[in-house]
This record gives C-alpha cells, sequence and structure tokens, in this order.
C-alpha cells in the first residue's frame, strides 16, 4: 500500500530536539540532537583499529565517536557495546595520555577523529570547557562530524539553571541570561549550537548561507517527522487496501514566508537577507483533509509556525 507523504524524509522537514536530565553525582543536562527516520545498512566492522583519523573508515550504523572519553565516556562505551556487540567506538583526546588505557578498553584513541572527513552516526560529547582553548569550536567539529542518522549528545551542567535558593528545578526552568558569568556563557552558547545544529529544516540551511538564489514566492508544503510518523502507524493500524494518502500541515509557506517567522520568533542568533531567484519554478499547495478525516488523524505540530513556538 503506498503512502504519499509531503517529503518526510528530506531536509524541507522540520526535527524537533530532546532534552533529558542525568543525574550522577551531579546533574547533567543533554541535549540530543533528533533521531532521524530513516537509518543506512552497512556490513558492520569488527576487530578494527585505527589511530590515523585521516584514513577512510568503514562507518557502521551504530559506531560512536566520544568526545571526552573520561569517566562518563568510558561508561557510555560500555554500555554502547554491550547494546550493539560488534561495533566500534571511537574516543577524541586532548592529549595521548590515556591511549593506551582506552585501547585496552576496546576505545579506539586519537586526538583529531573531528578533523577528518569522515561522519560518525553517533557522536557524545562530554569534554569539559577547561580542557579546551576554543571549547565551541572544538564542539562545533564535533557537530560537523555528525552525519545526521543517529544522535549527537552534549553533556552539559545544570549551572545554567536560574535557581540559586534551594528551589525545584525542571527540564524547562528559566536559565541565568547571557553575561552574569563566563562560565554559564559559554555552556548556554554551546546549548544553542546544538540545539540549532540538531534542526534539519530548510530554513537552517538559509540562515547558514544569508543569500540564496531561489525565488522567494515558491510555496513549500511541510510535516514534522513526528507528525510524519504517527500519520504512517495510524493507517498501518487501519489495514488499509489499495489507497493513497497524502501527509502535510496543512498550512503551505513560500519560502519567504517561511523565514519572516524565523525572524519573528528572534530564536535564532543568524540573520537571514535575501532570495535572489526570479526564474525557477514555483510549488503547489497541498491539502490532506480526506486523509486526516478517513484516518481520523491530526498532527502534533499544526504549521511550521507552531512548531517555531516550542523549540
Amino acid at each position: 500500500m503506498p503512502l504519499i507523504l509531503s517529503n518526510p524524509f528530506t531536509p524541507m522537514q522540520l526535527h524537533h530536539t530532546l532534552t533529558v536530565t542525568l543525574l550522577h553525582h551531579h546533574s547533567l543536562s543533554i541535549f540530543a540532537a533528533p533521531l532521524t527516520l530513516t537509518t543506512t545498512a552497512t556490513t558492520m566492522a569488527t576487530n578494527f583499529q585505527l589511530s590515523d583519523p585521516s584514513q577512510s573508515l568503514p562507518i557502521s550504523s551504530h559506531h560512536l565517536l566520544i568526545v571526552g572519553p573520561g569517566i562518563l565516556g568510558r561508561l557510555v562505551a560500555q554500555i554502547w557495546r554491550q547494546e550493539y556487540p560488534g561495533c566500534e567506538v571511537y574516543g577524541q583526546t586532548v592529549t595521548t595520555d590515556h591511549h593506551e588505557e582506552l585501547a585496552k578498553i576496546g576505545i579506539n584513541p586519537s586526538l583529531e577523529w573531528t578533523k577528518g572527513s569522515h561522519k560518525f552516526p553517533y557522536v557524545i560529547f562530554c569534554a569539559p570547557p577547561y580542557q579546551s582553548s576554543d571549547y565551541l569550536g572544538d564542539l562545533r567539529l564535533a557537530a560537523s562530524s555528525w552525519n545526521g542518522e543517529g544522535s549527537f549528545l552534549f553533556t552539559s551542567s545544570s549551572a545554567p539553571y536560574d535557581c540559586n535558593d534551594n528551589g525545584l528545578c525542571e527540564e524547562d526552568s528559566p536559565v541565568v541570561p547571557i553575561g552574569r558569568s563566563p562560565r554559564t556563557d559559554v555552556l548556554l552558547k554551546a546549548e544553542k549550537i546544538v540545539l540549532e545544529f540538531g534542526d534539519k529544516g530548510p530554513h537552517v540551511y538559509w540562515l547558514e548561507k544569508g543569500i540564496v538564489e531561489s525565488r522567494p514566492d515558491h510555496i513549500l508544503n511541510l510535516i514534522h517527522y513526528e507528525d510524519a510518523a504517527s500519520l504512517a502507524v495510524a493507517i498501518l493500524k487501519k489495514q488499509f487496501r489499495g489507497r493513497i494518502f497524502l501527509g502535510c500541515d496543512n498550512h503551505p509557506l513560500s519560502r519567504q514566508e517561511v523565514m519572516d517567522l524565523v525572524h519573528r520568533s528572534g530564536k535564532f542568533s543568524k540573520k537571514f537577507e535575501k532570495f535572489t531567484g526570479t526564474d525557477d519554478p514555483l510549488g503547489k499547495r497541498l491539502n490532506n483533509s480526506k486523509t486526516r478525516q478517513e484516518v481520523r488523524w491530526e498532527p502534533k505540530y499544526s504549521s511550521f509556525a507552531h512548531f517555531l513556538e516550542t523549540i
């Protein structure tokens, strides 16, 4: 049974960002870039040791890069290998002091994994700020080493939460403003980098470019990954036969309207300049009211504007 969705697994779609908290002696906030709904099937590499990051890596679907394999990172590696036998775990360090020790416990060490050309499906950044002269730059390199197929995790601290009176603090509690202290500033900026990097909507690409050679009035039809998944499940449960359904949020937007919403949201540090195209093709306006009625389905994110309100 064919299920037609509005480009459900392309960069035109939106991802949400997960935020969880670990408690282990002290609190850690982990910001997770989204899990995509597609995976790449590759041959699992086994018994593979590599010390030169410039070489090509046979990266498999469960290989893991740990930036800062200290106590937390080593425990993650141990659990990860138990979950995915045969996978490879790579560790990036700032010195070679513990390379022999890491190799003995099954972590392939290097000073420069993130400086190579290879990408990893899973990356966890758990290096502390005090060990780096360019912490935010190191984080960006680590994020660019993620191939987008699994998850990118960044371990932060509870320091940015604006609570110092023994009061209750939860995941969405207010944080201190930028400028209060150098310690919290670097963590808040780091978290923002990860949150923005995890967002796979077209607006992020356009923000990076600044000026885009495409026409501003081209219409886009969007659907959130979560909504594409929930629609697919709803259709499967109904056991339809020989039908075609359409997935979209029923709020078509032009490229310019998307970027206007991004600007008004005030949630992105970069500024978009303009679209310059004039003669490329226009799009189409999709409507899936019939699908919604028949499947009895509604999206969690009713529109792109609604999505922006949630991030």
